[in-house]
């Protein structure tokens, strides 16, 4: 699906309105399937993190695909839309192939959705808005969603998002798409209400703690004589394996993998007001400990902040290390993720 890449605002001042008020981004573009079928809950079960018998209609869950070897492939969000009814919402990996392989002779049938439009509304104020249009939707809790209308056209409308506020995802057909995006505009301009560019995303994740596959794995950072993939233990995602459970796809290397990690994400926290480039090289002294995948300076704080890959060893706040060559050289600090809200009272907030 095509997305505009660029509004008449800028990043900063999207940055900005999804922090204090809120915006509108279309990411549309993620991959959307349902499964639907008698083995439909079992497939899931396997292929994903996650126990998916404990997710009931009207809630979903974020998980993790893993492979054989035990690393990482993607990430995604199971809804529960009925019974025997999901639909599963995932980033650029593998997951769409693992899925497929699974259901192979399964009595489930795999429909890809290319109609399902994704319109967010990120900010504070969403709820504001939201509640204006459709009853009881500020009673809707964290990773819940509800079948209903907006504007008169039918949507699902999911309280999740990718920016570590309090969010909304409205899914809708591809047809009422234009509509609904247009008269988010014109009637939440009292609001503060802007359309946000694909990118802000990129700002608003690093003080989150946000992944973005493949920026922050080793297929863009690769290793030296190793072939991509990355632990959940290293990238801070073991938390999406349910407790007790080992029966899923890549279980046994999951497991055997863990306090093998060659490096861990964790957060770098740089001098001055500027952003530090992705890229660029971590070091203690003369010794290389990792590398930045993602950087942000915020104008709201005025700080300087990174997600990077690094050392086990330094994967603890306030080791002091520097950022890029002796030349360019930015005195830093290690910093616990995420920056913004570690508590998640935002994402969570009711009323």
């Amino acid at each position: 699906m095509g997305t505009a890449w660029t509004y008449a605002s800028d990043l900063w001042e999207g940055h900005v309105a999804i922090r204090t008020r809120a915006g509108l981004m279309d990411v549309s573009g993620l991959e959307k399937l349902h499964l639907v079928g008698p083995h439909a809950t079992a497939v899931l079960d396997y292929v994903t993190t996650r126990d998916v018998r404990k997710i009931t209609p009207g809630r979903s869950a974020y998980t993790c695909f893993l492979n054989d070897a035990g690393k990482f492939i993607d990430y995604g969000i199971l809804y529960r839309t009925g019974p025997n009814a999901w639909m599963v919402v995932h980033g650029s990996g593998a997951a769409h192939e693992s899925l497929a392989t699974a259901a192979y002779g399964r009595n489930v049938a795999m429909l890809y959705d290319d109609d399902l439009h994704d319109l967010s509304v990120q900010g504070p104020s969403a709820v504001d808005f939201l509640k204006c249009h459709v009853p009881g939707i500020a009673e809707l809790t964290y990773f819940h969603h509800t079948q209903t209308t907006l504007f008169k056209k039918p949507v699902m409308i999911s309280r999740t998002g990718y920016t570590g506020v309090r969010s909304y995802e409205i899914f809708c057909k591809g047809e009422d798409a234009p509509a609904i995006w247009d008269t988010i505009l014109e009637t939440g301009a009292d609001l503060g209400i802007v359309p946000c560019a694909f990118t802000v995303l990129d700002l608003l994740r690093v003080e989150s703690y946000l992944l973005f596959y493949p920026y922050d794995n080793s297929e863009m950072y690769p290793f030296a004589h190793e072939q991509a993939g990355d632990t959940l233990w290293e990238l801070g995602l073991d938390f999406t394996v349910s407790p007790g459970k080992t029966g899923f796809l890549g279980a046994p290397e999951h497991f055997r993998l863990r306090g093998r990690e060659r490096f861990k994400i964790f957060g770098l926290l740089a001098e001055g007001a500027e952003a530090v480039p992705n890229g660029a090289k971590v070091y203690d002294r003369e010794t290389e400990i990792g590398v930045v995948t993602c950087a942000m300076a915020s104008t709201l704080t005025g700080k300087s902040m990174a997600i990077g890959r690094l050392a086990p060893d330094y994967a603890i706040p306030g080791r002091t290390v520097c950022i890029g060559d002796s030349k360019d050289a930015v005195a830093a600090a290690t910093h616990s993720l995420p920056f913004d809200d570690p508590g998640k009272t935002k994402r969570n907030a009711m009323g």
